[in-house]
């Protein structure tokens, strides 16, 4: 028995509202946590690196799901 289906733009829709949820959450967490680093410039470009890049990976499944193409009927 498989799931039902979502039609397409009902995914990209709720995907696109979790990107954002996801990355207001992950922009509140990088900026709140900030104050409490080392004065160091080392230590600041490696947690920017960090949260710039960061962010992407946890996202990709989510992508991967939005960008499914809907099944015909009788596959």
């Amino acid at each position: 028995m498989s799931a039902p289906l979502i039609p397409a733009r009902l995914r990209k829709f709720i995907g696109g509202i979790g990107i954002l949820v996801y990355l207001a959450a992950w922009i509140w967490a990088f900026t709140s946590l900030y104050d409490y680093l080392p004065s160091n410039r080392a230590v600041h470009l490696i947690y920017f690196v960090v949260a710039g890049m960061g962010w992407g990976l946890p996202l990709m499944p989510l992508m991967s799901w939005m960008g499914k193409a809907d099944k015909k009927i009788g596959q």
